[in-house]
């Protein structure tokens, strides 16, 4: 866990920096495509995490299950901005899941740096499922 005051409005060349930091303690031996993740939460902190592979395949861990484990271990709370790398550094898109991943533990209009520039939760993952939609049903 790091806390990086200047990110106060997000500053996402630091944030990708943290994400790349990241991507360099991936255990990737079968696929050696390393990604590495980052996230401010909604306190000011900045986690992040980096894939994990197993031999087995199914059993390996995405950069985005690492961090969202990281959130939780070191206080909880939404995560409000996001990037995530390839073995590059370059921006790369979280798939489906991990965007469902995200989703489950953001705050609304969280912001991710995608390929395609600056997008939010929402417009990633349309008309998600989550938290938030059963908190309106149960009203």
């Amino acid at each position: 866990m790091t806390i990086l005051p200047s990110m106060t409005a997000t500053d996402w060349d630091e944030l990708r920096a943290v994400a790349i930091a990241a991507m360099g303690h991936a255990y990737v031996p079968y696929s050696n495509f390393p990604v590495g993740a980052a996230a401010i939460v909604d306190d000011g902190r900045v986690i992040s995490g980096a894939n994990v592979e197993n031999a087995s395949f199914g059993l390996t861990l995405c950069a985005e299950c690492a961090l969202v484990s990281s959130l939780h271990m070191t206080g909880g709370g939404k995560l409000v901005a996001f990037s995530c790398v390839d073995g590059q550094g370059a921006a790369l898109m979280p798939c489906g899941r991990c965007r469902q991943l995200l989703y489950e533990h953001s705050a609304e209009g969280m912001l991710l740096d995608t390929v395609s520039g600056i997008r939010t939760i929402d417009e990633v993952l349309p008309n998600a499922f989550g938290p938030r939609t059963l908190e309106e049903y149960r009203s």
